[in-house]
Order: C-alpha cells, then sequence, then structure tokens
C-alpha cells in the first residue's frame, strides 16, 4: 500500500501542461471518484473480459482500448453479461476508455452499480499509459523538505545550507547577479528519482522563486532579473553548509577526503564553507560547481595535487631544495 493517498478526482483534477496532459474526463460513475489509487500501475483486462480472473490486478487503473472495446461489442452482440458482472465484483479504481471510445450500456449499467468511475481520454492507449505512468512515478516519489537554497551553477545543481541568518539567500542573489539561475528559496521540496537522483524544487511553485533578503523584504527573482534567472527544478549534485567562522574548528584544506550528505538514502557530495567578512562566497560556491564539474569528468584537483607533491619528495627534489634553503643561512 502506499503512504501517500491519490484518488480518482485527484486525477481528473490535475493541470498538467502540454505532452504531459490526459485529457480525462468522466462519463460514468460519479459517486466513485473519491476512490483512492493503491497500485500505481495501468492493466489492461482482456483476459479478465474473456472469463479468465486469475492473477487479476483489479488493484490497477483499467485501461480500456481498441480491442477491449471490441470485445466488450462483442459481448453486447452475444447478450453475454457474466464476464462485467464478475469484472465489476472486484473493486476497481476506475476504467479508462482511450481514443474516446464509448463503452457498451451494459458497461455503463454495471458500473454504477457498484459506484465505479468510468473516464475517457483522447489519447491512445500507449500515449496515456506513458503520462499516467509519469504522474504516478512523481506523485509517489520519496520527498523530503530542507530548509535552505536551491540554485544552478554553470549547471550543477547547489544546494545551499546553514542556520538561519547564516547567509543563504544573500549569497544566492549574488549568484543570481552573476548570471546563474535560482531554483527555490528557503524551503527546498527534495525528491529521490530511480533510487538515485535527487532533485530539488520550490515547495510552492506561487512562491518558489521569491526570495527573503532581511532589510530589503520579499523579492520576486523573475521579475527582478527575468525568466532566464529562475528553473523550475534541478538535480542536487552538491551540498554546500554555510557556517560561521570557528576558529577551534578544523577546516578542510585539501579536499582529498570526500564528504556527502545523506538525502533521502542518496549520497550526495558536500562541503562546509565558513563564513566571515571579507570572504567572497559567491566566487568560492563558483570555483566548487566548476571543481564539481571536473571531479565528474574524472579529474581531482586535490588527489592530482597530493600526487605531485609525492612525486616531488619522492624524486629527492624537496629534499635538495631544503639543503639549498639551509646552506644560505
Amino acid at each position: 500500500m502506499l503512504n501517500k493517498k491519490l484518488t480518482v478526482l485527484d486525477l481528473l483534477d490535475l493541470d498538467l501542461p502540454g505532452h504531459d496532459a490526459l485529457e480525462l474526463k468522466c462519463i460514468a460513475g460519479r459517486r466513485g471518484l473519491p476512490r483512492a489509487i493503491s497500485v500505481p500501475d495501468v492493466n489492461r483486462p482482456g483476459l479478465a473480459l474473456s472469463g479468465f480472473f486469475d492473477a487479476f490486478a483489479y488493484e490497477r487503473v483499467q485501461l480500456f482500448g481498441r480491442g477491449e472495446t471490441a470485445y466488450l461489442q462483442k459481448l453486447h452482440n452475444e447478450n453475454n453479461n457474466d464476464n462485467l458482472r464478475t469484472l465489476f465484483s472486484y473493486k476497481l479504481p476506475c476504467c479508462v476508455f482511450s481514443t474516446s471510445r464509448e463503452p457498451t450500456p451494459e458497461f455503463l449499467q454495471y458500473a454504477e452499480e457498484a459506484c465505479c468511475p468510468i473516464l475517457q481520454t483522447s489519447l491512445y492507449s500507449t500515449d496515456f499509459s506513458g503520462r499516467l505512468l509519469r504522474v504516478f512515478s512523481n506523485f509517489f516519489l520519496p520527498t523530503k523538505t530542507i530548509h535552505g537554497v536551491l540554485v544552478e551553477v554553470y549547471g550543477v545543481g547547489i544546494l545551499l545550507t546553514g542556520r538561519s541568518g547564516v547567509g543563504k539567500s544573500e549569497t544566492a542573489l549574488e549568484l543570481v547577479e552573476r548570471g546563474h539561475r535560482l531554483v527555490a528559496d528557503d524551503i527546498v521540496e527534495v525528491r529521490c528519482k530511480n533510487g538515485n537522483i535527487i532533485t530539488g524544487q520550490g515547495a510552492n511553485s506561487l512562491i518558489s522563486h521569491h526570495m527573503e533578503i532581511r532589510g530589503l523584504g520579499i523579492i520576486n527573482i523573475s521579475k527582478l532579473y527575468g525568466v532566464g534567472a529562475i528553473r523550475d527544478q534541478k538535480e542536487v549534485q552538491l551540498v554546500v553548509r554555510l557556517e560561521e567562522w570557528d576558529s577551534n574548528k578544523s577546516y578542510d584544506r585539501l579536499g582529498v577526503d570526500q564528504q556527502d550528505m545523506d538525502i533521502l538514502g542518496v549520497k550526495v557530495p558536500a562541503i562546509d564553507i565558513p563564513v566571515r567578512p571579507g570572504r567572497n562566497l559567491p566566487i568560492i560556491i563558483e570555483a566548487a560547481a566548476m571543481n564539481e564539474r571536473l571531479k565528474k569528468m574524472g579529474y581531482n584537483s586535490a588527489r592530482d595535487f597530493n600526487q605531485n607533491v609525492l612525486k616531488w619528495i619522492e624524486n629527492g627534489e624537496a629534499q635538495r631544495a631544503f639543503s639549498g634553503n639551509e646552506d644560505k643561512y
């Protein structure tokens, strides 16, 4: 069973753009619209219509295409309704007829009696199945909200985290000013796709591209800097944890040891950046983004530096340099 609840009515109310639209309408069984969809998948009930109900996946959305509709017409012509009675004895979430095909009168009658919603779409069966499965995939993904700011810097999705007032929004604003893009400010909703990809977006699409700057108030990034300064969602590829400078803490100066942050079971690379007056955080974050891109391409600056130092020591150049300096004194 699913933790989230998606009803048939929710499917009808979805306002999806362009090639994601389901183009659904209800033609019968409206009393059953509050039914929940417990299994996010689609079933073609051809075998069930022929009388074979073993392992019948009745918990799924039942999709009727050209073949199923033709078989319904055959049952209608033969006045054979036994299989339909058995079909609707199961608690089906809903039935969908593709390419605006019409069910038979008997089918509608049994659906009304069973309070089973009958939907109709103008899409072809394959198109509708693909779109519906994408809806299921997006709706039932593992999700959580994180307090932070998500920006895209040189194509890298960077999640800025840290305590309130450390300067996350101000840093993100400077990055936008430098030509990068804002995804979400303050509340970031992250989702896990395919078990290994973390994507982030604003928790509320209406306010996700607004930013709160202390002393200035709420600003609309898309209005101030144009639509090129925002994007709706982005994969989280690096976490930057901003924290106030602590003189007693030892910060990583080489970057050889990789740090990670666990987000919904996925390890995302993370770095800690101390904040103090005089540090140019946007430039540091830009460098971190480019460095992360280099790592994805197979080059690690810290490891390369470490190997060069070891070669320098092994070749004896370090000892000669030290001895030479010693002679001068």
